[in-house]
């Protein structure tokens, strides 16, 4: 039976908090939803990447930005916030905006833009759609993270195999989304280390 986003969510949410020490074993005994990265104490932090023009500030608190674009492809993007000893971030503030199916920016209301908080475990998702390419970029989601009480990190996320990302001047292979394939869209997978 094909996956499809929804039992990979599933699956994601079911994941028990797994000690750092036992990460790696845990990543090959499911390899379906591995950790991107795996997180190993002393990590490094996740790269920041400029918020480019299209930012606009208070965004609504939505998870399900799909219905924003229903002729888009869908993807769900999920993933931990973590801290550098591998401690899940609950309550961090995770927050989302990219551009849609055309490759324009909602620049007067909130179209495929979001924000949520991290559970108890660290874990956040979005349902939305998988940004088109525009002039002098390549696909890419915008995040701003914000650990409670600590600074935001403001970056970007980029996807595996697109032949602008060696040409674009903000891309680094360590912001790279793992991207399953499913019946129904795709399922991005991305660990925040802050």
């Amino acid at each position: 039976m094909p996956s499809t986003r929804r039992s990979l969510l599933t699956a994601f949410l079911t994941l028990p908090l797994v000690e750092a020490p036992r990460m790696r074993a845990f990543a090959q005994a499911a390899p379906e939803l591995p950790l991107t990265p795996t997180c190993d104490e002393g990590d490094e932090l996740t790269l920041e990447r400029e918020a480019g023009p299209f930012f606009r500030p208070n965004s609504p608190l939505n998870r399900d930005l799909y219905s924003d674009a229903p002729g888009g492809e869908r993807i769900t993007v999920a993933g931990f916030v973590f801290d550098n000893r591998c401690r899940p971030l609950g309550g961090s503030l995770i927050e989302i905006w990219h551009a849609d199916e055309n490759g324009d920016y909602d620049s007067v209301g909130f179209r495929l833009r979001g924000h949520q908080f991290t559970d108890t475990q660290g874990r956040w998702w979005f349902s939305t759609i998988v940004p088109a390419l525009y002039p002098g970029r390549t696909r890419h989601f915008h995040f701003k993270v914000q650990r409670p009480g600590g600074r935001v990190l403001t970056t970007q996320l980029y996807f595996p195999g697109e032949a602008r990302n060696a040409g674009d001047r903000l891309f680094d292979e360590a912001l790279l989304l793992d991207i399953k394939q499913t019946g129904d869209g795709g399922f991005a997978r991305f660990d925040f280390v802050m």
